[in-house]
């Protein structure tokens, strides 16, 4: 029988969202019913609100999520009822070119909940990201749902949904991060922070963080970074250079996702080094290089699906890591709300005055 729950949407474009009254029905095959237990405020789900992703309003918000399957549909055997998991928004279909290649990180028919969540008036909700998890219990595809540890605390699990796993990717899975190299991360939000911890993990000797924000590096500073640049009040480019040798960093990610930012990580790479776009740019945003550059340069130039992850792999491994001290997932956890404190989460955001706001049901 189908269940009405209080959820938090975004009816129209730029308006504040609403905590309103939300049909979620009894899954159906391949689909199971979450109770949400946490769900992280991410910066896309206030895209999403601005009409920045598309126009399929009302929006269901939320995609940050851990809590424990309520109950599964036909044909799901992966999960069960009572099993803690973390959400993911890539979930593998198994038999695309990409996972017949062995690639299934890339999956190119990744797949949601065929049912809709509604309004009481039946109006269908498009879910962010195809999870909608700003809400006492939604409903996902099976596949959606990647087991962890239950004792892990829900609060910093669901934050591999999305924002911790991108960043973490995006320096060691996309750009392939190792011992001894250099990295640069442009923009110390949560993903960017993210990505300077995953090269302190995997032992990168020189870890740059770079924003406009002093508070920001400050944070960057706690999870491993080696150096800062404040790139407001000196040339973010030469200060890179001239923390590498006068080379350029092996790796530079732009947690940003602007063009005057891109452009940055372009120019303070090393020759043959790795540049790879995690933030997420608007439509409208365009950029031009010199063709010689990119030519002369040599190297990659790469962008970051969900950090190139494998939600099977990486997150019981990211939170077993959390789990022995190794890596420190709860401390991007800056607080815990209720459902009906997003909007003011998002000012918070807005601010910088947060790495992540956690909505705790």
């Amino acid at each position: 029988m189908a269940a009405i729950v209080q959820g938090v949407v975004a009816l129209s474009k730029g308006a504040p969202v609403e905590l309103v009254d939300i049909v979620v029905p009894d899954p159906g095959p391949g689909e199971a019913v979450v109770k949400v237990q946490a769900c992280g405020v991410c910066h896309t789900d206030l895209h999403y609100r601005e009409g920045g992703i598309n126009d399929e309003f009302p929006f269901l918000l939320g995609h940050e999520a851990a809590g424990v399957v309520e109950t599964v549909g036909p044909g799901v055997t992966e999960i069960q009822p009572g099993d803690f998991v973390v959400l993911n928004w890539r979930a593998v279909c198994g038999q695309c070119r990409a996972c017949a290649k062995g690639k299934p990180q890339y999956c190119f028919a990744t797949h949601n909940a065929t049912q809709p969540m509604t309004l009481t008036d039946g109006t269908p909700l498009s879910p962010a990201l195809g999870i909608g998890a700003f809400i006492e219990k939604t409903l996902v595809a099976a596949g959606q749902c990647t087991k962890v540890d239950p004792h892990a605390p829900a609060s910093a699990a669901g934050l591999l949904g999305c924002g911790v796993m991108a960043g973490f990717g995006a320096a060691v899975n996309t750009g392939g991060i190792s011992r001894g190299e250099s990295i640069a991360v442009i923009g110390c939000g949560g993903v960017g922070n993210a990505a300077i911890a995953g090269a302190t993990l995997v032992g990168a000797s020189t870890i740059i963080a770079v924003d406009v924000d002093d508070r920001k590096l400050e944070w960057a500073r706690r999870f491993g970074a080696t150096h800062t640049v404040n790139s407001r009040e000196e040339d973010a480019v030469e200060a890179i250079r001239g923390l590498t040798g006068g080379f350029g960093a092996d790796v530079v990610v732009d947690a940003v996702g602007r063009p005057e930012t891109y452009e940055q990580a372009f120019y303070a790479r090393d020759l043959a080094g790795t540049v790879v776009l995690v933030g997420v740019p608007t439509p409208d945003l365009q950029i031009t290089l010199p063709l010689l550059e990119v030519f002369g340069r040599g190297g990659a130039l790469k962008s970051s699906w969900y950090g190139d992850c494998l939600p099977s792999r990486d997150f019981p491994m990211l939170v077993d890591l959390a789990a022995q001290g190794r890596f420190p997932l709860a401390e991007f956890v800056t607080e815990t709300i209720g459902l009906g404190d997003v909007e003011a989460a998002f000012t918070k955001m807005h601010h910088g005055d947060v790495l992540r706001s956690v909505v705790e049901l």
